[in-house]
């Protein structure tokens, strides 16, 4: 094998290993992304019942029942 196939063997052993890397690097690239949809979707959830919360009735300590003991 003369330098030039050596070499030209080389790149394409170092190809393979950029290729493999960059398959990865999209899969992870894509799980992320669903988890952040998901965490962008929970945190709209999450501020949907502050809103509610403090939005909701108020609790008065005058317009509740007294308590049985009374």
């Amino acid at each position: 094998m003369d330098a030039i196939e050596q070499r030209l063997a080389d790149l394409e052993v170092r190809l393979t290993f950029i290729d493999d890397t960059v398959q990865a690097l999209a899969a992870a690239d894509a799980e992320q992304a669903m988890r952040i949809v998901e965490l962008e979707r929970l945190l709209h959830l999450l501020r949907q019942e502050l809103q509610s919360a403090r939005l909701g009735p108020a609790s008065d300590p005058h317009s509740e029942p007294p308590p049985p003991h009374y």
